[in-house]
């Protein structure tokens, strides 16, 4: 760290030169005597600069245009906060350390802070187990139209899970990833977007596609394979993207995509849109380095992104007292700075209501929100997983059957008056015609071009990547029979 320093100090020595001989920045004696000049003034340091984030102070002590200036947003402003929260106004404030961030009470007693609360963060739901909402829960109404779409799509994706799962067992498409058990989270998380939101998934959430207008076509057409396909058959199954629905690329690497979001939800930021990012992740994708580094970029950037969490018990075999010691995921976003929320992710309504509430405070106060959703993964990691070497039966069907987060936004349904059993039977005999048709259209239509492997990536295609495909194609000829007959070269 020493060595670091010294070298660091050399090099602003060293670029402060350089900077005064391109006449950027100020003399060392000029810059003296501006510090001194606004430090000796009564109000703060940095001087406010009206620009298009609103009155700022900027991070040099000069508003010349010739000056590096970082912005700072108005919510940037811990100190007042912090000293209101944790300094007295009574108290001696000789007695407090006045330390970047704001002010730090002294104590004499040894204090360590507890490894874990007094008791669990609750989790916030609305709708009981049997489709009853909670009497003193207060909740945004939906209209029908809204609640009869999510149940509908619910069903839609859990047996669409069904078919696909079992057409990958039939060994027509190479690998599929189901979302049972957590239904509601997908469609209640999607219906409490707006169709502007940006979305960074991580590979769980079709249903958020499914509810912005992806069809079951396209679904068909991205797991196949097919020239049709929006990714153009580069990516594995259930590696959705549509840029029409703001739907990025599912990417495998767990929680690549938490970083990526929160530089995404910044650029909304910058360019001043009403709009917010959500961003996926599973209890898994929280012991990945990426999940820490988003929760501190966020926080430190003030970028409008809602974090969604599904904490499902299971990171493929490894269950979450082997991941975490802490009270779960929630507890982690105050750590960095952030508002978080634990809810009951089989609630549809919990789970549209507090992304609902999380998606106005991103936008309107510019933060980040994390929203811990408690759920269970009813079905295996994937098709190259059996969970029933790892989870005992009567748990899978405990979740299954009594905790049915699908089971029980119908009840509401129904007694609402909105659903009925006629109903129900005509939705999904229809829904099942339409998904096996779209598969039968699927493996009939044909599959993209060879030189689609190596485009879309360089303007001008490089040498390597030429003599990559000219021998791929001369393999090809060699070899005939151990290739796709079906892929056009």
């Amino acid at each position: 760290m020493a060595v670091w320093l010294v070298r660091s100090r050399t090099f602003v020595h060293i670029l402060s030169k350089k900077m005064r001989f391109l006449g950027v920045v100020p003399s060392r004696s000029s810059w003296d005597s501006s510090f001194m000049q606004y430090s000796s003034s009564s109000s703060a340091i940095l001087p406010l600069v009206d620009n298009k984030y609103g009155s700022r102070p900027y991070a040099f002590f000069d508003n010349s245009p010739t000056r590096f200036l970082v912005p700072r947003f108005k919510s940037t402003e811990p100190e007042r906060d912090l000293d209101s929260q944790y300094i007295k106004e009574d108290e001696d404030h000789d007695q407090a350390l006045d330390f970047p961030g704001g002010k730090v009470a002294f104590t004499s007693e040894m204090s360590f802070i507890s490894e874990s609360g007094d008791k669990r963060v609750p989790c916030y739901r609305v709708l009981d187990d049997n489709g009853e909402p909670i009497l003193s829960s207060n909740f945004v109404q939906v209209s029908k139209e809204v609640a009869v779409k999510m149940y509908s799509d619910m069903v839609t994706l859990q047996m669409m899970d069904t078919i696909f799962y079992e057409a990958q067992r039939q060994g027509r498409i190479s690998f599929y990833l189901t979302t049972s058990g957590e239904e509601a989270i997908n469609i209640a998380s999607a219906a409490a977007l707006s169709a502007d939101d940006l979305v960074l998934p991580q590979y769980r959430e079709p249903g958020v596609l499914l509810w912005r207008g992806f069809t079951l076509q396209d679904f068909a057409n991205q797991c196949f394979g097919n020239k049709a396909d929006s990714g153009k058959a580069r990516q594995m199954p259930i590696h959705y993207v549509s840029k029409n629905h703001n739907y990025f690329a599912v990417s495998s690497p767990m929680a690549t995509q938490l970083p990526q979001a929160v530089g995404v939800a910044y650029s909304l930021k910058m360019d001043g849109k009403n709009a917010c990012v959500a961003t996926y992740s599973g209890d898994g994708g929280s012991s990945e380095g990426d999940f820490h580094a988003a929760l501190n970029f966020s926080a430190v950037l003030e970028a409008p992104v809602v974090f969604i969490v599904r904490n499902n018990g299971w990171a493929i075999s490894t269950p979450t007292e082997e991941q975490f010691r802490s009270d779960g995921l929630v507890v982690r976003g105050r750590a960095y700075g952030i508002r978080s929320i634990r809810v009951d992710g089989n609630d549809a309504f919990a789970v549209y209501n507090a992304i609902h509430a999380a998606r106005e405070m991103a936008i309107r106060e510019q933060r980040p929100i994390l929203v811990e959703a408690l759920t269970y993964r009813v079905g295996h990691h994937s098709t190259s997983d059996d969970s029933t070497k790892y989870r005992p039966l009567n748990e899978i069907e405990y979740w299954k059957l009594a905790r049915n987060p699908v089971n029980r936004f119908r009840k509401w349904v129904e007694k609402k008056g909105w659903w009925s059993d006629r109903d129900d039977s005509e939705l999904r005999d229809s829904i099942r015609k339409q998904i096996l048709q779209a598969i039968q259209i699927a493996e009939k239509t044909e599959k993209p071009p060879l030189a689609d492997m190596f485009s879309d990536v360089y303007d001008k295609q490089p040498s390597n990547l030429q003599e990559q495909e000219n021998l791929l194609r001369e393999t090809i000829k060699r070899h005939p029979q151990d290739y796709p007959s079906d892929v056009p070269v």
